[in-house]
Order: structure tokens, then sequence, then C-alpha cells
């Protein structure tokens, strides 16, 4: 594994980041000679499975809505007259 000081990776971050990521080799922080952090390549991750429009098809209705319920039971609502001014 290779090693870099910790100021040398400090002023050279996001190259020694992409160095990881290209080659996939792990890197060592060190301060003082002694190990800080391992800086090692991502795993690889699955292609994210297609979420719009995976429902489709899978729905049912079961019943009549709650207002058509509702309507049903207590009849039309009552005309209420509006005052005259």
């Amino acid at each position: 594994m290779n090693e870099i000081a910790i100021s040398k990776f400090k002023a050279t971050c996001l190259q020694v980041l992409e160095r990881v990521r290209t080659t996939k080799q792990p890197i060592r922080v060190t301060r003082f000679g002694k190990p800080v952090a391992d800086i090692v390549p991502p795993q690889e991750q699955e292609a994210t499975k297609r979420r719009l429009g995976t429902m489709r098809g899978s729905g049912r209705i079961l019943g009549i809505s709650l207002v058509q319920s509702v309507t049903n039971q207590i009849g039309k609502p009552p005309e209420i007259p509006m005052p005259r001014s």
C-alpha cells in the first residue's frame, strides 16, 4: 500500500482521490510516520432500478369513495337560502 504524508495529502487531496478511484489502489495517509487514514476505492454499485411506473397496473378499486358513500346515506344536502341585502 502506498503512503503519503498528511501535509502532502492536504495539498493534493483531489488528485490523490482521483488516483485512488482510477487505479483502484488504496493509499495510507500518515502523520509523523503513523497511519491516520486509509483512502480506499469505492465499491462497485449495482445499477439503480427504475422507480417511476413500477407500480403501474397493480392497483385495484375496492369500493366507492367516501363522498359517494355519505351522499348515498344522507341524500342530497339541503339548500341553504342566501340572505337578502
